[in-house]
């Protein structure tokens, strides 16, 4: 991680916070099943200033993660624009977007998806290969994974390691590449209640030390009051 994201804090990070990293208007995503159209996102509008940490709250099928993936450029949109840090998604080629997702856009899961064959280090490192970076840790980085509690079990394999444990080893695998952003979707929702609040206390740390943007999906008000701003989502659209 560059110093210049972990220095991203005081001043700096307050006068960043005008500039929207992520800009949506209209977004609209309809499923064909069938003959039946499903509409996921019905208009939705949405701005986030970089370095927020924002919690995006819905029940299930409110459209929450259909949103997750349309802004992590997994999933095209039906109608609308979404525009992530300066980069317009409808303007940009399959492999342009493959690059955004490589450098720009950090995911955290709420399965882990870590490699159980691979330890801490190497699930990590695997996400420096595959973004063309150095497979090296960096001093700031080394750092990230002190404050994230996991520095000293980066050799022991996924199996070695307790549920919440492998979150936070999740969560360092997403912002290794230092991403402008980290799109976490439902990170807690496979926790017990003591592990669910220790992962959540690491985001919003993250977010304060370093200026982490993050955008967090999530049906847990619980969970979501560890963000900065609440936004809610219903029936596919942001209320």
């Amino acid at each position: 991680m560059s110093e210049g994201v972990m220095g991203a804090v005081g001043a700096g990070r307050v006068a960043a916070l005008a500039e929207p990293i992520i800009q949506v208007r209209g977004l609209t995503k309809i499923y064909h099943v069938g003959d039946v159209e499903v509409h996921a996102l019905r208009g939705s509008n949405l701005e986030i200033a970089r370095g927020e940490f924002v919690a995006i709250v819905g029940a299930s099928g409110s459209g929450k993660s259909t949103l997750f993936h349309i802004l992590g450029g997994l999933t095209p949109p039906t109608a609308g624009t979404v525009v992530i840090d300066g980069k317009d998604l409808a303007r940009m080629s399959n492999q342009e977007r493959t690059e955004l997702r490589k450098t720009t856009v950090g995911f955290v899961f709420q399965k882990y998806n870590l490699l159980p064959t691979l330890s801490a280090e190497d699930n990590i490192k695997i996400v420096e290969y595959i973004g063309g970076r150095p497979t090296a840790f960096t001093p700031e980085f080394v750092e990230v994974l002190h404050l994230l509690g996991i520095a000293d079990r980066m050799k022991h394999k996924p199996r070695a390691l307790s549920g919440g444990q492998q979150q936070r080893v999740a969560i360092a695998r997403g912002i290794v590449n230092n991403p402008a952003i980290l799109l976490a979707d439902e990170p807690t929702g496979n926790l017990d209640s003591q592990n669910s609040a220790a992962v959540l206390a690491v985001l919003k740390d993250l977010n304060e030390r370093t200026g982490q943007t993050i955008l967090m999906i999530t049906h847990d008000p619980e969970a979501a009051s560890y963000a900065s701003r609440t936004v809610h989502i219903r029936d596919g659209r942001i209320v």
